[in-house]
């Protein structure tokens, strides 16, 4: 049976009320439509259906609005939180001038990056696995008036609660600050919601793996099996939609935010990546750590890439008050076997198809389509041109003096800088024409307009530093 049919099969035996077409916006964050299930037939799959592309930030003219939204039926999935019964599809977005991938789509771009490697002859395939880390808070309230900016968040959680008065008393188990990793309930207050989690994502298809704490109090993560570079993708996608969805049937909050706690550890993504041929890793060798010159080639294009891969992987302004020295973030572009405080990672593994690299300085505030991918391409440029990362660094970096850290190169300070980078640094990511001019441009102007919001608006620290001066 064709993956068609098993969806039209599905729509009838489930008695699926909607379908709800779904895709990623330039930023990253998912949009959808729901067709009454009625509208769907096999010639949904052929022709797509008809939506304003001018209404998404960064895409089309009103004058050239009409897009195609041409969905994936190998996508399939039930939506478990839905009252009338939903089943979700994944799209592409189609140009319908000339009936190709719109060039602005993420999940199109994606695609584009998996077929360059293919047939630059390096390897057959990729595979792709991110950490996503989170906060679930209780009360999150903020203003940006004129008059008036300020934000508040509160968590059971929170240490800053052990002297609250609370209804039915307060009962004083919670995480210290950094204490988070991985003390057993009461402490760890979230099992239960965590779990919820972790078996609702299992309903929609994912292939999960753990779930835990996280260091800073209210912080968690789950785990879900690799998998290629648009599986992950769509994977973390539906990962953040159980995130958010479970944490507000439990009448919480979730964000994947990367510092939205001052004076404690922030929200990253690692994200495990290697490069196979038929069945066999490309990346197990005879060199370093037991990894082969290919992977050292592909870390050495993370890192001479670093500072443009940041626009796509750390691509909020908040992203950056994470990385920042003294909360295990990693800001120096090294790598090394089992050190975690490097930004290039080698994570032990008991068998040569176990071989990867773990970038760790990501973070989930972006788009996954466009981060990985820039991360593959990055990768590539580097096996191409044989870039070598020079030596690993398996000291703790976080305890270098000043002067062995000179020359150690780092990511990006900000979102301006790393948007003037990938504005710099961006051939090897039209290689293939998988990334175009276009897009890249249109990234920019979009992330451009947050940083200026951001850098034009009075923050209340300064108030605190400069207000009598």
């Amino acid at each position: 049976m064709s993956n068609v049919a098993k969806v039209l099969k599905t729509i009838k035996d489930k008695e699926v009320k909607f379908v709800d077409l779904r895709f990623t916006d330039t930023k990253g964050k998912w949009q959808h439509t729901a067709q009454t299930s009625s509208t769907i037939d096999a010639n949904t799959f052929k022709d797509g259906i008809m939506f304003d592309g001018s209404s998404i930030a960064g895409w089309k003219n009103i004058n050239e609005s009409d897009m195609i939204l041409m969905p994936d039926p190998s996508t399939a999935v039930l939506d478990p939180f839905t009252a009338q019964p939903q089943l979700i599809l994944f799209c592409d977005v189609i140009e319908p001038s000339d009936g190709k991938p719109y060039e602005l789509d993420p999940r199109s771009t994606g695609k584009k990056a998996e077929a360059y490697l293919k047939s630059s002859g390096i390897g057959e395939k990729c595979f792709f696995g991110p950490e996503a880390e989170f906060f679930i808070f209780d009360d999150v309230k903020w203003s940006t008036d004129q008059e008036y900016t300020f934000f508040s968040i509160d968590s059971e959680e929170g240490a800053y609660n052990t002297g609250t008065e609370m209804e039915g008393g307060n009962m004083g188990h919670r995480p210290k600050d950094k204490g988070g990793y991985f003390p057993v309930p009461p402490v760890d207050s979230a099992t239960d919601i965590r779990a919820e989690m972790v078996s609702t994502m299992n309903e929609m298809g994912i292939e999960m793996e753990k779930h835990h704490h996280e260091v800073a109090p209210s912080q968690h993560e789950l785990g879900f099996k690799f998998g290629s570079l648009i599986q992950s993708a769509d994977n973390l996608q539906k990962y953040k939609y159980c995130v958010h969805m479970v944490a507000q049937a439990y009448g919480k909050t979730a964000t994947f935010m990367p510092k939205p706690v001052y004076n404690d550890n922030g929200s990253g993504m690692h994200v495990h990546q290697s490069i196979w041929s038929k069945n066999s890793s490309l990346f197990a060798g005879k060199g370093y750590a037991g990894l082969s010159d290919t992977c050292l080639y592909y870390i050495g294009g993370i890192i001479k890439h670093a500072k443009a891969i940041n626009a796509f992987s750390n691509a909020t302004t908040n992203s950056y008050k994470r990385l920042v020295p003294g909360f295990e973030a990693p800001v120096l572009l090294a790598y090394s076997a089992r050190n975690r405080s490097a930004s290039c990672r080698i994570p032990y593994a008991n068998n040569a198809n176990g071989k990867r690299v773990e970038v760790r300085f990501g973070d989930a505030s972006g788009n996954p389509y466009f981060t990985f991918a820039a991360m593959l391409m990055a990768g590539i440029d580097g096996i191409k041109n044989k870039i070598h990362p020079g030596d690993a660094m398996d000291k703790d970096l976080y305890e270098l003096p000043e002067s062995e850290l000179k020359g150690i190169p780092t990511v990006s300070a900000n979102l301006r800088e790393a948007l003037g980078a990938l504005d710099k640094d961006r051939d090897f990511l039209k290689e293939g024409n998988v990334f175009s001019d276009n897009l890249i441009d249109a990234y920019i102007s979009l992330k451009m307009d947050e940083v200026l919001q951001f850098e034009h608006t009075p923050h209340p620290v300064e108030f605190k530093m400069y207000y009598s001066v």
